[in-house]
C-alpha cells in the first residue's frame, strides 16, 4: 500500500489555504520549485491531479477535496503527537477571551488541539462583548483577548487585520419587500454602544434613509436569528454568518473594524504566549483561505 509524505501534505494543504504554492514555500522556508516537486510527488502516490488553477487562484479537484481533508487531519495526529514525544507538556492555567463573531470558528479547532496536546492545561475561554473583554484585560482576569478594536487600542495590542462592514438580511423572500418599502428600513441591533450599530446608522443618516430599531440583542446569536425570522437587517463582517443570511449589497457602504489581539502585559508567560501564538496562526490561516 501507498504512503502518503506528511511533509507533500503540509505544502499542499497550505498551498491551498494560501491561493499559491508559492507563497507555501515562503512559509516553509522552502524554494518555489521545492513545494511545486513536492506537489507533483504527492499527485504521483495519489495517482492523480490534486489541483486546478483558475486565474491567479489554486483550487482543489474533486480528488483533492478529499486529500485536503484527510490531509488536515493527518497532520494535526502528526504535531500532536510530536509534541508528546518532545515532552512539550505545558503546566499551568490559561485564560483568554473571543467576542461572539470568533468563537464558533476558532474555539472548537483552537482548544480542541491544544487541550489533547497539554492535557496538564488547564484552560479558560471567555466568550464576551468588547467591553467585557477589556475590562477582564486591565483588571488581569484575561490573559489575552481577540476582538475588534474600539474607540482606543490598549496598550499591548497586535493589529491583526482590518475587516469591511457588510449589510445582512434574511436569505429568504422577506428581504426584498422589506428594502423596497417606503417604511424606515428595520435594524437589527446588539444593546448597548456598539461601534457597529454607530457605523450603520450614520452611513443611512449621510443618504437619508430613514431607519428605526427594530430588534435588540443582546448576543451575536440573537442577532442571526432575529434576522433570519425577518425582523430586520444587520451589520457584521463576513466573519462566520450563518448559511440563512445573506449580503446585501444595494444599500450604503460601510467602513471597515480593526481585529486586536490584545496582551495584559508586554510579556507574556511561556504557557500564554504558545496558545497567543497558535490562536493568532489558526486566525490568519482562516482568513488567507
Amino acid at each position: 500500500m501507498r504512503t502518503l509524505d506528511l511533509d507533500a501534505l503540509r505544502c499542499f494543504v497550505l498551498g491551498i489555504e494560501l491561493g499559491s504554492f508559492a507563497l507555501a514555500a515562503e512559509r516553509l522556508n522552502r524554494s518555489p520549485s521545492a513545494a511545486s516537486a513536492q506537489l507533483k510527488k504527492l499527485e504521483q502516490q495519489c495517482d492523480t491531479s490534486l489541483v486546478l488553477k483558475k486565474g491567479r487562484h489554486l483550487e482543489p479537484t474533486e480528488a483533492g477535496e478529499m486529500v485536503l481533508a484527510y490531509a488536515r487531519r493527518m497532520l494535526e495526529l502528526n504535531d500532536e503527537a510530536m509534541h508528546r514525544l518532545m515532552g512539550t507538556q505545558l503546566e499551568g492555567r490559561v485564560v483568554f477571551g473571543l467576542q461572539e463573531d470568533f468563537s464558533d470558528i476558532l474555539l472548537p479547532q483552537v482548544l480542541g488541539t491544544f487541550s489533547r496536546t497539554h492535557p496538564q492545561l488547564q484552560l479558560q475561554s471567555v466568550v464576551g462583548r468588547h467591553q467585557e473583554l477589556v475590562d477582564g484585560i486591565q483588571s488581569g482576569a484575561v490573559d489575552f483577548s481577540l476582538g475588534w478594536q474600539g474607540e482606543q487600542a490598549l496598550p499591548y495590542s497586535e493589529l491583526l487585520t482590518e475587516l469591511p462592514l457588510h449589510w445582512y438580511g434574511p436569505a429568504n423572500e422577506q428581504l426584498k419587500p422589506m428594502l423596497e418599502s417606503s417604511q424606515p428600513l428595520p435594524l437589527v441591533m446588539l444593546d448597548g454602544s456598539c461601534v457597529i450599530r454607530q457605523q450603520a446608522t450614520q452611513a443611512l443618516d449621510h443618504h437619508g434613509i430613514a431607519w428605526k430599531i427594530n430588534f435588540v440583542g443582546r448576543s451575536l446569536s440573537n442577532l442571526w436569528r432575529a434576522v433570519e425570522a425577518g425582523l430586520g437587517i444587520t451589520v457584521r463582517s463576513s466573519f462566520g454568518h450563518p448559511q440563512t443570511i445573506r449580503k446585501i449589497d444595494s444599500l450604503p457602504e460601510l467602513g471597515s473594524l480593526k481585529l486586536c489581539l490584545d496582551r495584559k502585559q508586554h510579556r507574556l508567560e511561556a504557557v500564554q504566549q504558545q496558545l497567543y501564538d497558535q490562536l493568532k496562526g489558526e486566525l490568519l490561516r482562516y482568513l488567507d483561505r
